[in-house]
């Protein structure tokens, strides 16, 4: 599952490595664009988060059950490392990073780690309903008060200074970082921080009662889920495209149904997912470990964006149209999945697992297989 969702982050990523300019915008995409922005909006963007965002959940369990009582310390240093590698990651690389809001709502779910599976799910049922009234609301305001609706007129100078500095030399690229990522990281946390919450008290609900490990105990739900993901989801993932092109209240009624939405679809493409791997078992193999070295993958898809769009390598970035850009995802993508199995050949882990279970455990990892 991870390593499909990582998948569905490079594709949402791609867009702002190969136009920076966007990343002015504070996370606005090119969704009116062509076929291809409009095909990454509906079915992709919002919604591969939330498997990443639900698997960081109940993840979070397996590690209680297996560190025991040292499970807050190590806990703690983990958190500590993600933030770390995330301040790192975005000033560097990705100024869209989410590695350190990981880390802070990490800590958070720490605290609530002795919340009862229950309680767990309402309490992010809470969260996703009321960030939803909240879009409704303003949607309602923006209504009594249409002259404020108006779309902001772009800033042409500064998205030509983004793709310049993005494409210049090194330490272009780095002043770009720098500049952009203070004010993207804190778009993200505002936008994205509370669904994350709700993600992580979902994952954790699941992990305590063991949902994926025993998934014979869900699989008659099968046929609902997949029908309220792709009869609801999906039509709920083609309004929000087609709103976020209505500037205004419409837009915001967008989000808010986006909001829910974007769960069931997220949940139909897992079960789909699972559904493929129990006929064809070689597709599970392919993608487990990408799964397994899924930070060092997260990490990897930036370096190598990088590398192509960016000063750090061939600066191609506003050179490429939509249908190369994605051939570019997609070539990042299966040289990651080539190189984390040949790598897993002769190692546990990848090498930023390694560094973070180093600095968690505060001692040496386990000898590699031979």
């Amino acid at each position: 599952m991870r390593g499909f969702a990582l998948a569905g982050i490079l594709i949402a990523n791609i867009g702002f490595f190969a136009d920076p300019e966007y990343a002015v915008g504070f996370g606005s995409m090119p969704i009116t664009e062509g076929p291809v922005a409009l095909a990454v909006s509906t079915l992709v963007l919002t919604k591969f988060y939330v498997v990443f965002s639900f698997l960081f959940g109940y993840s979070f369990t397996l590690q209680l059950r297996a560190w025991g009582g040292k499970a807050k310390a190590r806990m703690l240093r983990r958190c500590l490392a993600l933030f770390a590698l995330g301040v790192l990651h975005g000033l560097l690389l990705w100024v869209g990073d989410i590695l350190t809001l990981y880390a802070a709502l990490g800590l958070l779910l720490l605290a609530l780690r002795g919340i009862r599976p229950r309680t767990a799910v309402r309490a992010g049922c809470w969260i996703i309903g009321v960030l939803s009234v909240i879009w409704l609301l303003l949607a309602g305001l923006t209504l009594l008060d249409p002259g404020g609706a108006a779309a902001p007129v772009p800033d042409a100078a500064a998205a030509a200074r983004a793709e310049a500095l993005f494409t210049g030399g090194p330490l272009d690229v780095l002043r770009f970082q720098v500049e952009t990522y203070p004010m993207l990281a804190l778009f993200i946390w505002i936008g994205q921080g509370p669904t994350a919450m709700a993600l992580f008290l979902f994952g954790l609900a699941a992990g305590k009662s063991r949902l994926l490990e025993e998934p014979e105990r869900w699989a008659h739900l099968v046929p609902r889920i997949l029908w309220l993901g792709y009869g609801v989801g999906l039509p709920g993932a083609v309004f929000f495209t087609w709103s976020s092109q209505q500037p205004g209240a419409m837009e915001l009624v967008g989000l808010a149904v986006n909001n829910a939405t974007s769960l069931l679809l997220s949940a139909a493409y897992v079960v789909t997912l699972l559904e493929l791997v129990k006929r064809v078992p070689a597709v599970g193999g392919a993608l487990a470990p990408a799964g397994r070295t899924a930070a060092s993958n997260y990490i990897g898809q930036s370096v190598l964006a990088c590398l192509v769009f960016s000063g750090y390598g061939l600066a191609l970035a506003g050179e490429l149209p939509p249908v190369a850009a994605m051939g570019v995802a997609a070539a990042i993508y299966a040289l990651l999945l080539t190189l984390s199995a040949r790598w897993l050949r002769h190692h546990r882990q990848g090498p930023v697992e390694w560094a973070l279970r180093r600095f968690t455990l505060l001692s040496p990892p386990p000898p590699n297989p031979r």
